[in-house]
């Protein structure tokens, strides 16, 4: 069990400082949007690799951030029954949620994205617009840093709820505190 403890507090301490760092992201992307706002309306100036980098860092956030926000309790969840309950029951939904949802549609979403990262790295694939930022297999290969970071986190809420199972109610997860699928 305390190996397992290790686990998670190693996982939820990587998807935090993750999450932290490309939040990062979002002040630049404003940033960039509000210059392209502005070279465009003000001074007629527009660049395809300026507009294409703040779409870029929007699926950036987003995608790398999954992990994050899974660990602090911010996906969508019909929680009727989960937020009046113990914190056994907690555990269990969580770890059936992990076991039969989560994980397997990370492990479907890295097998369907395969072909579609190796491809674009085989070709070092750019922009298909012109004056388009070049590196797009890169941006690609966040469908895999996404895969991976949920599906770390996800092992972390199950070894979590496994704690919890087990007795250890300090690794229980709240509304408030984080965890959850």
């Amino acid at each position: 069990m305390t190996h397992l403890a290790g686990f998670v507090r190693a996982i939820d301490r990587l998807n935090d400082w993750i999450g932290r760092g490309v939040s990062w992201l979002t002040l630049a992307m404003v940033l960039v949007t509000f210059l392209v706002v502005v070279l465009r309306y003000v001074f007629s100036l527009g660049w395809v690799s300026m507009q294409e980098s703040y779409v870029w860092l929007h699926g950036i956030v987003f995608m790398v951030g999954a992990g994050y926000t899974l660990l602090h309790n911010g996906h969508v969840r019909v929680d009727i029954f989960y937020r009046p309950a113990t914190a056994r029951f907690r555990a269990w939904v969580d770890l059936l949620g992990v076991l039969v949802l989560l994980l397997p549609v990370t492990i479907a979403v890295m097998w369907a994205s395969w072909d579609y990262v190796i491809v674009a790295w085989s070709r070092l694939e750019g922009s298909r617009e012109a004056g388009g930022l070049p590196g797009l297999f890169l941006f690609k290969s966040v469908l895999w840093i996404f895969c991976a970071a949920v599906a770390l986190q996800g092992l972390s809420l199950a070894a979590r709820s496994l704690l919890v199972l087990g007795g250890r109610t300090e690794f229980a997860t709240g509304e408030e505190e984080g965890g959850g699928v």
